[in-house]
């Protein structure tokens, strides 16, 4: 029988011999191999985890002891080690296990996560609560030196060090977030990685200074001083100075050494940061080989490590890092900004031509928007590319240091809408909503690849910010022949007829077009049009249709507060458009403000916001 096998509850693995650890390391790691390729999900990172996971566990008690996993892609051992094998056979399927971890699926995933540099700041939650209800049990958090670029982290620490609570902090260190790591932090802790210096220098001081009397005395006068050459030598003396002991770094994948290690930091009544070495994708020689690609993954083949589905067409992530790099090409004014995500975004093929006016500043989305405002403001043009989800970090800086300044600061929102199995977390449905009450912003959707394309030439030309909020995947071809000049606010008919009018944000196009046809084979002959600008209302366009049109549907991949369903039907009231009070309005958005993991269509049909399901409305409404 396999080691794994005999793990069915929390604390399981304390049964193992420990002879058996490197083993149960080596069935690990093949389970998930074979898990991922099938399901797909975050493979490299949980590559590297292993033996760290394992350590923890065999020094925790769970549920009662409590452990943060930062950002929560490397909890995959960790949801093996407390008895959910089976459960990966849904792993990341709607109903299913999630990739990340989740309160609601054990009680020994205490702290839902999706998002980087939290950690840190969670674990103090419990440790200081702990402390206060005077109970007793061990907090651990396990953060990745890429979430280590993120603010937040800081901000605990210097928290964390005025408390002087009891906290372990396991530093992941593989020399990887999504993308490598940059930045001052990244050299910082290479310089710990391989500086041996201190250790042999303090070693041989040590010997020749207490073989003597005198020097004995000597001896003692440096270590009550803490002699100013340690700030030159000692690893991790940046976090020592913050009042937080350092210990590392470690090897993660000796797991006796590690036990050792931890059981010792558990035992002190304050705050410790032990720094773990660690190597991405260890294991599987393709991961190793390009951790980033195998980050998070879509299936693949095991034995060649090639994408089971090949991409047919280009992403809208494609269709813009492309784009950008033309319009730099043309313009010297225009410059790139990333927030650790350049190969996500696409910024990287940008940065490979033009490396002097790209700037990936790390997991620091706040600081990348003020730094774009710093430039707006001195006349050239950032393209700021981030994540529809991770952009809600830098709320305050988009509407106080970009739009009431009024800068020329153009936003790149890729992963809006739906984006299906990375879950709840990383769900971009809620950007309508944050970014359309702001002042002087401008919000567009584009309804395929080629107005993706054009947007980003009226942005550029635009003065003000501006934000252009596009979907995960395939970038949509059809109504290629439907170009109309953007003119701002301005919607756009594709097809005009009366009685049904169907109003369709960006990616929801395509949606559209598919209820179109339903609709058309239904004897209908309804109006369909392309928004564009998601946060405005082409109030001239709204005065037509609602005078010869019954039934207005909105369709968009946002929640209904603050979506443009809800700003359309406050414009129709507004305008007294409907004095008759006969305009039925069906608003195809999100009903729910939290949106669990799974296939986009199986999410929609959900949501009822598919073609079918506002179908079925349409009908439903027709007939009361």
């Amino acid at each position: 029988m396999e080691l794994l096998d005999s793990i069915n509850y929390a604390n399981d693995i304390k049964k193992i011999n420990k002879e058996d650890y490197i083993r149960l390391a080596e069935e690990i790691r093949e389970f998930l191999i074979d898990k991922v390729s099938e399901k797909g999900g975050h493979l490299a990172s949980n590559l590297g985890a292993v033996e760290l996971t394992m350590a923890l566990h065999l020094c925790m008690d769970f549920p009662k002891d409590k452990l943060i996993f930062d950002v929560g892609h490397q909890a995959y051992t960790h949801k093996l080690l407390t008895g959910r094998k089976e459960a990966f056979e849904h792993l990341r399927e709607y109903g299913g296990m999630s990739g990340f971890p989740k309160s609601c699926e054990s009680e020994t995933d205490v702290f839902n996560t999706g998002h980087s540099s939290t950690s840190i700041s969670a674990a103090m939650g419990f440790a200081v609560a702990r402390d206060l209800k005077k109970e007793d049990f061990k907090v651990a958090a396990v953060i990745g030196d890429g979430s280590m670029t993120g603010g937040m982290a800081y901000e605990a620490l210097n928290s964390l060090s005025q408390t002087k609570t009891g906290c372990v902090i396991v530093l992941n260190d593989n020399e990887m977030s999504i993308d490598k790591n940059v930045g001052g932090l990244s050299k910082y802790l290479t310089s710990i990685r391989v500086g041996d210096a201190y250790n042999g220098f303090k070693s041989g001081v040590e010997q020749s200074l207490l073989a003597t009397k005198t020097g004995t005395k000597v001896a003692r006068i440096l270590k009550r001083s803490k002699d100013n050459i340690k700030q030159f030598f000692v690893p991790g003396s940046f976090f020592e100075e913050l009042g937080i002991t350092y210990v590392g770094p470690v090897d993660g994948h000796d797991i006796d050494n590690m036990v050792s290690i931890f059981k010792q930091a558990f035992k002190l009544n304050k705050p410790i940061i032990i720094h773990v070495k660690t190597k991405k994708g260890k294991g599987y020689r393709f991961a190793e080989r390009h951790p980033d690609y195998f980050h998070g993954i879509s299936s693949f083949d095991k034995d060649t490590g090639h994408l089971v589905e090949k991409k047919k067409h280009k992403t809208y992530t494609d269709i813009f890092a492309n784009k950008l790099i033309s319009l730099a090409d043309n313009n010297e004014d225009i410059v790139a900004v990333t927030a650790a995500m350049s190969i996500g975004t696409g910024v990287y093929k940008f940065a490979e031509k033009y490396p002097k006016r790209c700037f990936d500043v790390g997991i620091a989305e706040q600081h990348a928007v003020t730094f774009a405002a710093g430039m707006a403001k001195s006349g050239l043009v950032p393209f700021v590319a981030i994540y529809s989800s991770f952009l809600q970090r830098a709320y305050d800086q988009i509407i106080h240091d970009v739009c009431m300044q009024n800068l020329h600061v153009i936003f790149a929102i890729d992963r809006s809408g739906i984006v299906g199995q990375d879950g709840e977390t990383h769900q971009g449905i809620y950007d309508i909503s944050y970014l359309s009450h702001m002042p002087n912003m401008a919000v567009m959707a584009p309804k395929n690849r080629y107005e993706l394309e054009a947007m980003m030439e009226f942005a550029y030309s635009y003065d003000g910010p501006i934000a252009i909020k596009y979907a995960r995947g395939m970038a949509y071809k059809g109504f290629s022949e439907f170009l109309a000049p953007i003119e701002a606010g301005k919607s756009e008919i594709i097809y005009k007829g009366s009685d049904i009018a169907v109003f369709a944000c960006g990616n929801m196009v395509e949606e559209a077009a598919l209820l179109y046809d339903m609709l058309k084979e239904d004897g209908k002959n309804p109006t369909l049009i392309n928004v564009r600008f998601v946060n405005m209302i082409d109030n001239e366009l709204l005065d037509n249709i609602c005078k010869n049109h019954k039934i207005i549907v909105t369709m968009e991949e946002n929640i209904s507060k603050g979506g443009y369903g809800e700003l359309l039907s406050s414009a129709i009231l507004d305008r007294g458009l409907d004095k008759d009070g006969k305009l039925v309005h069906v608003d195809a958005s999100i009903k729910r403000d939290i949106v669990p993991h799974g296939r986009i269509s199986e999410l929609r049909d959900l949501l009822m916001i598919s073609a079918k399901k506002v179908y079925e409305e349409i009908k439903r409404v027709e007939n009361i």
